[in-house]
């Protein structure tokens, strides 16, 4: 027995085998579906309402077809309904979202984004899981933890982090904002590919500023910004900033033209490009290298094919992190975080252009005022 399209009452196995009957009918006759039976899907799976064949031929099937504007707002909202949010006791604060499956060609410095940025005067939440797929690479959690910043506070906790002048950035991991999604960590290993859910985790928001939220997020391939802006929207942030950066993230290459997508309140979106020669920045690598690992293909979102030791690069990613706020040298993790930080300010027009904003990055880091914040974070108690 079959049900239509709005008959979302029935029984979810039900439902769930005449959304699948229609999306997983091969390239030429799969239908796509509406935006609420995206939702329900999503939401019989997040329950445990549906089997895991049923859900993760869900997921597949829809990025097969290639999902919709309506199932890709459907899922967000979806994801939204289960999200643990809390609100931080300051009028803005920033949503950084790097990619989940973290970074396998390159040594990330976008962990440290947050505490340069609150020591810019911006509060910063970021968050994330320890592994996920199919990259596998290492991410903010791992660096994090291997600096010793606590990685397993609450919504709440974060949020008073964020909340505190002296300390005013955070982590909180899937975990403890949307600990149904995160029990999906198995069947997306299952699945292999990127499912549906994989853009949109990264646009929950965990902290949110008592006035203003604005995301920061990045991408690689051209589809994604107008996907990105669309759901940010849904999912109310007030501003966005969407990056093409290294590997997916937030942080852009260091030694060619980068280009970036944003709106400001929920307006359309606008593209901006800019030279890292603009915020003084002179390098000849892309970006913080893996010792002993070669630099091609660090804007690449695929798995690499020979993983590093997850635990050694998240402490050297850690080392390089605190030593370049601690204004040591002009080396890449020190550039990167001066070519994050500063499209940030630009883009939340604290700083009225690019070269401005590189040089009140550059103050804070040879202050040491952003390694301050790091090290209030890990020796405040919870």
């Amino acid at each position: 027995m079959t049900h239509p399209a709005g008959d979302l009452r029935a029984e979810p196995l039900a439902v769930m085998s005449s959304i699948i009957g229609r999306i997983a009918t091969g390239p030429e006759l799969s239908k796509d579906i509406s935006r609420e039976e995206a939702r329900t899907g999503m939401r019989f799976i997040l329950n445990g309402d549906v089997d895991p064949v049923q859900a993760g031929i869900f997921l597949i099937a829809l990025r097969m077809k290639r999902e919709t504007d309506e199932e890709n707002q459907g899922i967000l909202e979806a994801l939204l309904d289960v999200t643990q949010s809390a609100t931080a006791q300051v009028p803005e604060v920033v949503d950084l979202a790097d990619p989940y499956d973290g970074y396998s060609r390159t040594l990330p410095a976008s962990p440290f984004l947050p505490a340069v940025l609150a020591a810019c005067g911006v509060p910063c939440i970021s968050h994330g899981v320890e592994r996920m797929g199919p990259k596998y690479g290492v991410t903010h959690r791992q660096v994090l933890a291997a600096a010793g910043v606590p990685v397993d506070l609450t919504a709440a906790q974060a949020a008073a982090r964020v909340s505190e002048a002296q300390i005013a950035w955070s982590y909180v991991d899937q975990k403890a904002f949307c600990p149904k999604l995160y029990d999906l960590a198995h069947l997306r290993s299952l699945i292999v590919k990127r499912p549906a859910i994989t853009a949109a985790e990264t646009l929950l928001p965990a902290v949110r500023g008592q006035v203003r939220t604005h995301l920061v997020t990045g991408y690689v391939h051209k589809p994604y910004p107008r996907i990105y802006a669309l759901l940010a929207r849904r999912a109310g942030f007030d501003s966005a900033l969407i990056v093409r950066g290294v590997e997916g993230g937030v942080i852009p290459a260091l030694r060619q033209v980068g280009k970036a997508f944003y709106y400001h309140h929920g307006g359309e979106e606008r593209s901006v490009e800019f030279r890292p020669g603009e915020l003084g920045i002179e390098q000849s690598v892309l970006a913080p290298s893996i010792s002993g690992r070669a630099e091609r293909d660090t804007d690449s979102e695929d798995r690499s094919t020979t993983a590093p030791d997850q635990a050694a690069v998240a402490r050297a990613a850690a080392q390089a992190g605190m030593e370049a706020l601690s204004g040591r040298g002009d080396g890449a993790t020190r550039d990167s975080l001066i070519c994050g930080a500063s499209l940030c300010l630009w883009h939340l027009r604290r700083q009225d252009s690019l070269p401005s904003a590189a040089a009140a990055v550059r103050k804070v880091l040879d202050s040491g005022a952003a390694r301050e914040r790091v090290l209030r974070a890990i020796n405040t108690k919870l």
